[in-house]
């Protein structure tokens, strides 16, 4: 039992680093897109998309190995880092659904100013790096917030 409990740790943490890691990369991507022309634009909002679905199926392993973790371990539900952790993340959750792809969706779409929307991605990506940050800390500090 303890060598599934370490594996699942294990679990937990590479889905943790897929799960934030990947928005280091997009900072500075989505930065690109202002002098872009249009094909590489594309190129750039490929990127970003397809590095969203990574970090979402990332999230399923995160949230389904940390919920194994709780199962198997020495912590409840009711523990408090464990619900704010739970509170950021499905915050995270919306977030994350109307953030990125509705944005993306309407880009080059001739009347959008593509600017502010540009600006609104990288405003997008620094929340939720912020997001997940915070339940990153509240997973190895494991605070008592009550």
């Amino acid at each position: 039992m303890e060598f599934l409990y370490r594996l699942i740790v294990y679990l937990h943490v590479g889905s943790a680093v897929f799960s934030i890691g990947p928005f280091i990369i997009l900072i500075p991507i989505v930065k690109k897109l202002r002098a872009a022309d249009e094909k590489v634009q594309q190129a750039y909002l490929d990127i970003i998309k397809y590095t969203i679905r990574l970090i979402k199926h990332a999230g399923h392993v995160l949230v389904g190995s940390g919920a194994l973790l709780i199962i198997m371990g020495p912590w409840t539900w009711k523990t408090s880092w464990i619900i704010a952790t739970l509170i950021v993340m499905f915050g995270s959750v919306l977030f994350l659904a109307r953030a990125f792809t509705p944005t993306m969706r309407i880009f080059h779409e001739s009347t959008q100013n593509q600017p502010a929307l540009i600006k609104n991605l990288l405003r997008s990506t620094w929340l939720y790096l912020i997001l997940l940050m915070i339940m990153l800390w509240f997973m190895v500090a494991k605070p008592v917030l009550w």
